[in-house]
């Protein structure tokens, strides 16, 4: 699986960083998702290797400008390019008024259809072939949700050893048996293919959290995630001066929260623009704040930073 940011400040772009947005997929696959799309992530997404003809699904955790602004702009592109597949879009009720509300006022005809699902939707049934997404309410000043992304279909691998004390020929066969398709051998035998597959995998699972102030609400999303994508917006003693009135995290909680959880990868984004390298506030303070209570993978994300969870649940950087 593959996390590319294309965007990882929060309220208004930086220099070096846009506004939220995240993309999604399956290592290798041409199609993908998107979690959030602000404004300029179209930008964004033009310096990667994906294309918004391949899009199949876009997921919006919550109404504010810097999660959503970009959308409208994304779709005009897409239709202008001669898109003709359908979109589906995730979000919360109101992201569908806004839009066809935009659309109405600019006279925009899309030549590809819109399909529209709220975050509680998912529950009723698979969305993506390949990919099982399930939703988590999250506390913030509106409605905010955080998506989870569990691989759908597993590899099986064969028991070789089984095959051969078996004698069941090296052949073209062997691949039906991975398949996991029946097979009858040249002298007879019929061979049931789930007798000769060992155990799959475990799943890897990722969770995109949107903007919210109590990490806790995710205890049971989180459960065997591999990866935890999370706002961190201020570090502790930023966000104490502020108060509680913006609701969002500081990376002290979320580092408590995912060292409690067991997650394997926590990747930090969503950093409000008073952190720049070389100011008075350097992004290193969110670092050392969160290193300091949580002993797992950690990673601050960049905007373009592309991340690879490999079968064994490590993360790693590679290159675009």
């Amino acid at each position: 699986m593959e996390l590319i940011f294309l965007g990882t400040s929060s309220g208004t772009p930086t220099r070096q960083r846009n506004m939220s947005g995240l993309a999604l997929r399956l290592r290798g696959a041409r199609s993908w998702v998107l979690v959030d799309c602000a404004e300029g992530t179209q930008h964004r997404i033009l310096r990667t290797p994906l294309s918004v003809m391949s899009l199949r699904a876009v997921f919006i955790t919550h109404m504010h400008g810097d999660h959503c602004y970009g959308l409208p702009g994304l779709l005009a592109s897409a239709g202008l390019l001669g898109r003709s597949e359908p979109l589906t879009i995730v979000g919360p009720p109101p992201l569908r008024t806004m839009i066809e509300c935009i659309m109405q006022a600019s006279e925009l005809s899309l030549p590809f259809p819109l399909a529209w699902l709220t975050p509680d939707d998912l529950a009723h049934g698979p969305l993506l072939p390949d990919l099982a997404v399930d939703a988590t309410a999250l506390s913030h000043r509106i409605p905010s949700w955080a998506y989870g992304f569990t691989e759908a279909a597993i590899e099986r691998r064969l028991d070789t050893e089984k095959l051969r004390a078996d004698a069941v020929p090296s052949s073209a066969l062997w691949g039906e048996i991975q398949q996991g398709r029946d097979v009858v051998l040249p002298d007879g035998r019929a061979i049931t293919a789930a007798d000769y597959l060992l155990p799959p995998r475990r799943a890897r699972r990722i969770v995109v959290a949107g903007d919210n102030d109590s990490p806790e609400l995710l205890a049971a999303g989180a459960q065997g995630a591999d990866v935890l994508v999370h706002e961190a917006t201020y570090t502790e003693e930023v966000l104490q001066k502020i108060g509680p009135g913006p609701q969002h995290s500081s990376a002290m909680r979320v580092a408590h929260f995912a060292q409690g959880a067991g997650v394997r990868n926590l990747v930090l984004t969503h950093f409000s623009p008073r952190y720049q390298e070389g100011g008075p506030l350097p992004l290193a303070l969110l670092e050392e704040e969160a290193r300091a209570r949580y002993g797992g993978h950690l990673l601050l994300a960049r905007d373009l930073d592309h991340y690879v969870l490999d079968r064994t649940g490590e993360l790693r950087q590679a290159v675009i």
